[in-house]
């Protein structure tokens, strides 16, 4: 082993120390963490698309592959430098502002779009308005049939399919508007790109890329337009989005391909890139670019109906299929019983069935569920939450786990060098009074090889040169971004190691090795050639068999080892990060100076290395995180951390934000002063999990790691990252993944809301996201879950409130038939009543707060996952169809619509069926019992026994009594028989009616709007719109019935008087006392469950103290 050391004139040549400076933390720009993306599944739709491409090999006019590039940048004008790419002087900012001008924008011209006509075809076409439609349509054939005695079908014809068309446009106005909210909050995420102009590497919209400009890609970042690499280092892209193929292609500058697709030398628009970094020469942008060329082809398949979709779907079938079934029946028992000797029989009777129906279907209900959603959405984008999905805004609410990753998720992303280990000497990288450790001194032993390999072996560096070193910003991640920063700030000559030592061979750090190395033209006393690695320091020490003890490398002992793992445990308790370094003086006689490193024959050492030291860096906590995750835990949700960092690093790091409070099995053995294996499962609480025991667990072992509240898995890959999404959601769990690199977006793609980050996130983790941060603030998720809840909430009672007026509608209109009083109330009115009042009224749900400050958040998740929940879950998987797999492909062919209805059918026949179906759970449905118990089976009657009861109170005042108002409707004296004074009073009692739904509908309003609390007090005048609702609601009702030029159309009377109202003004007051009651039985006999008070939780804001930041671990190991 040659000495570590090298001639001291060498040193001193090449590398100038300065006195040490005092750090200051600086902002860097955020890079994507170095893990490969999820590998893409070969579809049919990309099959087809694969073909189609296969077709249009021919149309592509892409030749420049096949020409030398220094040709091409001669063609385009441009001044490149192949041997140091970073150095090319690219395009003069003059030239490049008069390509954009001539030829445009790089973007692509906007996707053929389904039009507007057939965008709104598309809602009026849906069963709600289908059902209407045809109701109107039946009202001008009895018209046809009868002018003279269905003179009023003109009108209810007219509104019945006014309706459906109003229920239509108002679904394509809120569709079209949302999707233009949608667009301009797309807007302000542009892709951006780094470029070279005026020989500087400057950040701008890739809109403004031109030909011949010279784009630098990493790791992470979309191709931003065709480009043909001169150099690269490691490069892979992954291009499946055009040619499907399911594996990253390298990239290099030599190509041999003449199919521009195949060719190594080009990387494509939409192209990712998967695994290290190039300059590229722009060749073709905008529609010119392959992608524009077939962008018919790159569309991305429909995405899949949220589970509030699916319950909304359940409960338009469930009411659809209410009305067409009671419309029949009592259009065969009206026809048979009570019609059929009569003359007009079939009309009639149809007419009472299409009564029947429309009082069933709540008609306005479609739109006030896609307008609230709308408005919820809004607000959600202005707590800087942005969904994709309108109808998936409450799945953020429904969320029972979330996954989040910790570096610029949890953490700032912001690290800085706190303290270094070397030759048994600890140091730290900071001044302070709190400072009990020795001080950072650049010229002690082992220090000049820490900075030497933290500033060599690097993909980190300057933006420019020529500003002062804090001025300038570093490109690369966080981690390098820091030991950048450390190392400039204590090399003098910082700014030309690179030329001094330049770099002969890199082999990229990547998720498997976990460490990176470059071998660089250093030359020390037995030869030429320097290798130099960090990494995790697990992986890095078991490359080692000497270690740097006072610039002598001596061998590796168990007493080196032993000192080693104490400092790396005291570092990473503290939260810090923790790399290793090391190094390898490569000898003459193995590795002459001709010698040429190559990766695939693996010519390089990677054993016996000399081991350097340790470097600890801090990325502190967000401000808010700690917050935010005691307010997830406080409200049952239980939060993850996956990260790939050591799990003494994320253990203190949990511990500081509120994801672990109490202790873990090795401290509890600790505590007792016994073996690990000693303590029983039961006695601990948290769990922290190393990557390389994933792939051994079993499933027993992975019941027992969900079964801990407190949970971190860490120095986890991407495909760890996805095995612990797939095994929560196979236990129950809606899943929420938060995430922000390239190895985030296969969980993100497989969770049930991913949740990248804007301004930190890569574009890979934001198009595999069904929800984006604006912010990249971990508690903006917090409010986003608080608003997803309260959507749901605010929905539930919408439709609670809307479908209680059902009853009074349906129960007169059978009493009709089969009892034979005059009709209460007519289908005109019933239209009026759900396209009038109650439209406005149902809309104010929309602005209700929250019933308590914290109510929502202290509440369990509506799919709280329990044993129970999991054993059913596991039961019902028993009874499911077996998986089919396709024998080539291997992957799972779902079952056909007829499969999967044979085996439902023959279910039903099952006492097991019946059972699970009724089983009990404490899953909360938008249409459960109570809800539809309230509408139908409880407040329901109450509303119709008081409309009733004012019906025939007028009926009376009029001379009528109830006896004598049957015997006057058989004789048809309310119809064509009756007398211009009959008919009045019917037209005062059906007035009076209608107005009485309305009336105690004011009071449902207010019982409807509270679900915890009673239904009085402050909280029912908070929100203003309500009473905004009521005034126009109110108004829209008194207007039908006091407005003499409506009297024709709606049956109403202008000389309806007051005092009858006041008779459902009694029954809306009895509602507001029954709810009253049912409100304080429900508490003492089934009270509302939250979750449980979680001891320990630290609710202080997160605060950022230079004391936090500067004091040192302590040097209590022995040296």
């Amino acid at each position: 082993m040659a000495s570590s050391q090298g001639p001291d004139a060498i040193q001193q040549q090449k590398l100038e120390f300065n006195e040490p400076l005092k750090m200051s933390r600086t902002r860097t720009v955020p890079s994507t963490n170095n893990t490969q993306g999820k590998k893409p599944v070969l579809s049919e739709k990309e099959q087809e698309k694969r073909d189609a491409i296969a077709q249009k090999e021919k149309s592509l006019d892409i030749t420049e592959h096949l020409f030398p590039i220094e040709e091409i940048a001669a063609r385009h004008g441009v001044s490149i430098d192949v041997a140091k790419a970073g150095n090319s002087r690219g395009l003069d900012s003059a030239v490049a502002a008069q390509r954009l001008i001539e030829n445009g924008p790089n973007i692509l011209s906007p996707p053929k779009q389904i039009s507007p006509f057939m965008k709104f075809f598309h809602c009026l076409t849906s069963l709600f308005n289908l059902l209407l439609i045809l109701a109107g349509i039946l009202n001008y054939i009895l018209l046809a049939v009868d002018p003279q005695g269905n003179k009023v079908n003109t009108y209810l014809g007219a509104i019945l399919i006014a309706v459906a068309f109003i229920n239509a446009a108002i679904e394509f106005y809120q569709a079209q508007k949302s999707a233009a909210v949608l667009q301009s909050f797309l807007n302000l995420m542009p892709q951006k790109c780094y470029v070279v102009r005026d020989g500087k590497s400057i950040q701008i919209p890739a809109a403004e890329l031109v030909l011949g400009d010279v784009v630098f890609a990493r790791m992470g970042d979309k191709i931003p337009a065709d480009i043909m690499i001169f150099a690269c280092t490691d490069m892979k892209v992954d291009n499946s989005s055009l040619t499907g193929e399911t594996d990253p292609q390298d990239r290099n500058p030599v190509n041999e391909h003449k199919n521009p697709l195949e060719a190594r030398n080009l990387c494509f628009n939409g192209s990712l890139v998967v695994n290290g970094e190039g300059y590229g020469l722009v060749i073709r942008t905008g529609d010119n670019t392959v992608l524009g060329q077939i962008a018919g082809l790159t569309a991305g398949e429909d995405a899949g109906k949220s589970p509030l979709s699916r319950e909304i779907d359940d409960f338009v079938k469930i009411i659809a299929t209410i009305a067409i079934t009671t419309a029949i029946v009592f259009f065969l028992i009206g026809y048979f019983a009570v019609y059929r000797s009569q003359a007009g029989g079939i009309s009639s009777t149809l007419n009472f069935a299409i009564g029947i129906f429309v009082a069933w279907v709540p008609e306005g209900l479609p739109a006030t569920v896609t307008m609230l959603l709308t408005i919820a959405a809004k607000r959600m984008a202005a707590q800087n939450v942005l969904v994709k999905d309108l109808t998936g805004v409450e799945t953020l609410g429904a969320i029972t786990l979330l996954a989040t990753d910790k570096t610029g998720t949890l953490t700032r992303n912001q690290m800085t060098v706190t303290n270094i280990w070397s030759s048994h000497n600890l140091y730290s990288a900071f001044r302070s009074a709190a400072n009990a450790g020795s001080p950072f001194d650049a010229s002690s032993p082992g220090i000049p090889e820490i900075l030497s390999i933290a500033a060599l072996c690097s993909r980190a560096k300057f933006d420019r040169t020529d500003v002062p070193i804090p001025e300038r910003q570093v490109l690369g991640d966080a981690t390098e971004s820091g030991l950048i920063r450390f190392a400039s700030a204590n090399i003098g000559n910082f700014d030309q190691l690179s030329d001094l030592y330049p770099k002969v061979f890199e082999v990229p750090f990547n998720s498997e090795n976990k460490w990176a190395m470059t071998i660089h033209n250093k030359e020390h006393a037995n030869g030429k050639f320097t290798l130099l690695i960090k990494g995790a320091p697990e992986r890095i020490l078991r490359l080692c068999s000497t270690i740097l003890m006072n610039g002598e490398a001596v061998p590796l002992t168990i007493e080196h080892s032993k000192a080693y793992d104490d400092m790396y445990a005291l570092m990473a308790s503290k939260g810090h990060r923790v790399l290793a370094f090391a190094q390898f003086l490569l000898p003459r006689d193995q590795y002459p100076d001709d010698h040429v490193f190559d990766k695939e024959k693996k010519n390089y050492p990677t054993t016996n290395l000399t081991f350097v030291g340790l470097v600890s860096l801090e990325d502190p906590p967000k401000h808010g995180v700690r917050e935010a995750i005691g307010r997830c835990r406080s409200a049952g949700i239980r939060v993850m951390m996956v990260t790939g960092d050591h799990p003494l690093t994320a253990e203190a790091i949990g511990r500081k934000i509120n994801l672990i409070l109490s202790d873990t099995k090795e401290l509890v053995a600790k505590q007792r002063g016994c073996s690990v294996d000693e303590v029983g499962d039961d006695e601990y609480n948290a769990i922290v999990i190393h990557g390389e025991q994933i792939d051994s667990l079993t499933e027993q072992d992975w019941d027992l790691i969900f079964s801990k509240p407190e949970v971190i898995f860490a120095r986890t890959s991407p495909k760890h990252k996805l095995q612990i999404v797939k095994h929560a959601q196979a236990m129950g769990h809606i899943v929420g993944v938060t995430g922000d690199g390239v190895n985030d977006s296969p969980a993100l793609k497989k969770a049930d809301l991913g949740i990248a980050m804007n301004i930190s996130g890569s574009d890979v983790s934001k198009e595999a996201a069904a929800m984006i941060l604006l912010d990249d603030n971990f508690a903006s998720t917090v409010r986003g879950i608080e608003e997803g809840r309260l959507i749901f909430t605010n929905l539930k009672k919408s439709i609670q409130y809307t479908i209680t007026h059902s009853m009074p509608e349906v129960v007169p209109n059978l009493l009709y038939v089969i009892a034979s009083i005059p009709l209460p109330i007519s289908a005109m009115l019933i239209l009026v009543i759900d396209l009038g009042f109650e439209l406005f009224m149902s809309l104010t749900f929309a602005w209700d707060a929250p019933e308590s400050s914290y109510g929502l958040m202290r509440l369990l998740p509506r799919k709280p996952v329990t044993p129970a929940s999991i054993e059913r879950r596991r039961r019902l998987a028993t009874r499911a169809l077996p998986p089919v797999l396709d024998p080539e492909t291997n992957e799972e062919i779902p079952p056909s619509k007829l499969t999967r209805f044979h085996h439902d059918f023959k279910a039903m026949f099952t006492s097991v069926y019946w059972h699970e179906r009724f089983e009990h759970t404490d899953d909360e449905i938008l249409v459960d019992g109570g809800l539809l118990s309230w509408a139908y089976l409880e407040v329901g009657i109450i509303e119709t026994i008081g409309a009733l009861v004012t019906f025939f109170v007028v009926l009376n005042e009029g001379g009528v009594s109830p006896a004598q108002a049957v015997m006057m409707q058989k004789k048809n004296m309310f119809g064509a028989n009756g007398t211009a004074e009959d008919l009045e009073l019917l037209a005062k009692a059906q007035s009076s009616f209608y107005l009485g739904i309305m009336i105690m509908q004011m009071f449902n309003l207010f019982a409807c709007k509270t679900r915890y609390r009673l239904p009085f007090g402050k909280y029912m005048f908070q929100n203003k719109r309500t009473f905004v609702g009521l005034a126009f609601g109110g108004g829209l009702g008194f207007f039908i019935v006091y407005c003499p030029g409506l009297k024709v159309v709606f049956g109403t009377s202008p000389h309806t008087e007051f005092l009858y109202l006041l008779i459902p003004m009694a029954f809306g007051v009895f509602i507001i006392f029954y709810a009253t009651m049912r409100r304080l039985i429900m508490r003492r006999f089934r009270p509302t469950p939250l979750s449980e008070e979680i001891i320990g939780l630290n609710m202080i804001p997160t605060m950022k103290t230079m004391f936090s930041r500067t004091k040192s671990i302590q040097p209590n190991v022995a040296n």
